[in-house]
């Protein structure tokens, strides 16, 4: 996991970036809304708490995963829940019933929009259309074209929500397909740089639809060695406030920062693997404007 200290420090020079600017008597005073992003990335099929011969045993399950939900909306109703992708493989629900089961139970959580990951097309277009059948939340992907093909008015390049007066701004990026993906199992759809995608779209949000939270469900992964990945897309992109992150199933204690070419910093975070744990990040609007951020993570054993 990433330690406390490295958390420490990036948050710090992020909480920096966001509050520490000068603000009059009457924005310090200024009433403050908090929305708070759930996010999960990664479940894999995994409906139930993994079972006893696994290093986690006893942990996760849809079950306690609901009851979390519903506890955070009763404490801030101001709240979204968000998936970065691969909801589906990786158990017999998944051989059996085709993403039904798994897009049952997040329509029954109650989550607002998720994007795809490259499981996703394990049984490819045509079966991935059938699965979205049962989804009824917003699936985003801007970086995946899927004109001309039945994904076509499934898949949105983003949305936006209204969310305790505050424009937010939701879009998704999936990893390129080559060497993940049959070809078969991804005919129609193409493949667009993600960096150029997120360029597009983020400055869209910004400057057409006027949003003043912007969130990326990216399901490239989290890397810190230059390659194509989450960390690297924050430090080239401008204007995207938070990644939840996916693919590379690596488990945040904390959210990391990084910084956009424009100075801003861009919170990530990624929780794992098989809906063991949920993120949380909550972010605080005074007068419509961003002054802060905090994230932690949500263990679900205790729920």
């Amino acid at each position: 996991m990433i330690n406390r200290r490295t958390f420490l420090t990036t948050s710090a020079a992020f909480g920096a970036t966001l509050v520490g600017f000068p603000r009059t008597l009457l924005e310090a005073s200024a009433p403050e809304t908090v929305i708070t992003i759930l996010h999960t990335n990664d479940t894999h099929s995994q409906i139930d708490p993994l079972p006893a011969n696994d290093r986690n045993a006893g942990k996760g399950g849809v079950a306690r995963r609901a009851t979390l939900v519903k506890r955070v909306r009763k404490e801030n109703p101001n709240t979204l829940l968000l998936d970065a992708g691969d909801v589906l493989q990786g158990t017999p629900y998944f051989n059996f019933y085709k993403g039904e089961v798994e897009y049952k139970a997040m329509s029954a959580i109650g989550y607002d929009a998720g994007t795809l990951g490259n499981h996703e097309f394990d049984n490819g277009v045509e079966a991935l259309a059938a699965a979205l059948k049962f989804a009824n939340f917003d699936i985003v992907s801007a970086n995946y074209d899927v004109k001309g093909t039945v994904l076509e008015d499934r898949v949105k390049r983003y949305v936006v929500k209204t969310v305790g007066g505050i424009r937010v701004g939701l879009f998704g990026l999936g990893i390129s397909p080559t060497a993940l993906i049959t070809p078969a199992n991804f005919k129609g759809v193409t493949f667009i740089d993600p960096v150029i995608a997120a360029r597009e779209v983020a400055k869209k949000l910004r400057e057409e639809e006027r949003c003043a939270l912007v969130v990326c469900m990216s399901h490239l992964g989290y890397n810190e060695d230059g390659k194509r990945g989450n960390s690297m897309l924050a430090s080239q992109v401008d204007g995207i406030d938070f990644i939840a992150s996916g693919h590379t199933h690596l488990f945040m204690e904390e959210p990391v920062t990084a910084t956009q070419p424009c100075g801003a910093k861009t919170l990530i975070f990624e929780v794992g693997k098989s809906g063991i744990y949920v993120g949380r990040v909550d972010f605080t609007f005074r007068t419509g404007k961003l002054v802060a951020a905090a994230g932690r993570l949500l263990d679900l054993r205790n729920v």
